[in-house]
């Protein structure tokens, strides 16, 4: 008997088919709770920075730790080097940066095109850190074009390497200096297309004109690390570990954060969450 026709036992109240409903919900709780309801974590990232330097840590921008390696003193015994990528939420970025001055701690903050702040960056620069470029032309040039497979996002990297030069040149004249370091942002089409925005760089011309020193993601730089922290949404908030519990036990630690995990702005975040809406509905039309 062809026992593959058999029809499927009725499952029990409650089995196990039910579960994925349960995820959808608990994962739409958490991203409401996170974009809407979280109280400020804001305390808890002065903590870390006070911590740190109980701990011995020297804290630092990526510019100065990378230039520090590259002069080969290796820099620090233990450096706890603080990344800031701004993909929204410029007001979180301002408070998270007074209480870097408050404690001497001084680190890399990363904009947007969309959330360039020439002001701001040159209080940051001013006061010892650094402020720089968080591009995404590959994503942008992909979205604008309605590319949807990698290969044909690649066959389009010499005009996107144009665009970069021409936005980075352009930030590098308002903000009066030179930038020296630059980090890739990570976008919805980045992962669909699996095509990364560090790809644009791996052109040594360009950034020999751009006069780049390094990419935030360059294992050049990242070898030189024993640990590299990020901050996540809530439930989870820090992956692979807390960076509390990182302090003591790894000498040379990255911590890469984002305004919009410490603080919730219910307006900043609507808005992206309707950019993002908007954007996933051109693209796929």
């Amino acid at each position: 008997m062809n026992t593959s026709l058999r029809p499927l036992p009725t499952p029990p109240r409650g089995a196990p088919h039910r579960a994925p409903r349960r995820s959808l919900l608990r994962r739409l709780y958490s991203r409401l709770y996170a974009d809407y309801l979280m109280p400020s974590r804001l305390a808890e990232y002065e903590k870390l920075l006070m911590q740190a330097g109980q701990a011995g840590y020297a804290q630092l921008s990526v510019r100065d730790f990378y230039r520090a390696v590259q002069r080969g003193d290796g820099g620090p015994a233990r450096v706890l080097v603080h990344r800031h990528d701004i993909d929204s939420d410029l007001r979180t970025a301002r408070k998270m940066f007074d209480l870097e001055v408050r404690h001497g701690v001084r680190a890399s903050y990363y904009f947007r095109l969309s959330t360039l702040d020439i002001g701001f960056m040159r209080a940051i620069e001013a006061a010892g850190s650094e402020a720089s470029y968080h591009y995404e032309e590959v994503a942008t040039y992909a979205k604008h074009h309605r590319l949807r497979r990698g290969c044909e996002v690649r066959a389009c990297f010499p005009e996107i390497r144009v665009q970069f030069e021409r936005n980075f040149m352009r930030i590098s004249t308002e903000l009066g200096l030179r930038m020296a370091t630059v980090a890739s942002h990570g976008d919805f089409a980045n992962r669909r297309l699996k095509v990364i925005n560090h790809e644009l760089l791996r052109d040594p011309e360009l950034r020999r004109r751009c006069g780049i020193e390094c990419e935030s993601y360059d294992n050049e730089l990242l070898r030189h690390f024993d640990l590299y922290v990020s901050d996540r949404p809530y439930p989870v908030f820090y992956y692979p570990v807390s960076p509390f519990e990182a302090l003591g036990r790894h000498a040379r630690i990255c911590f890469l954060t984002h305004p919009v995990q410490w603080e919730t702005n219910w307006v900043e975040n609507t808005r992206c969450n309707m950019v993002r809406l908007a954007e996933e509905l051109v693209w796929h039309t």
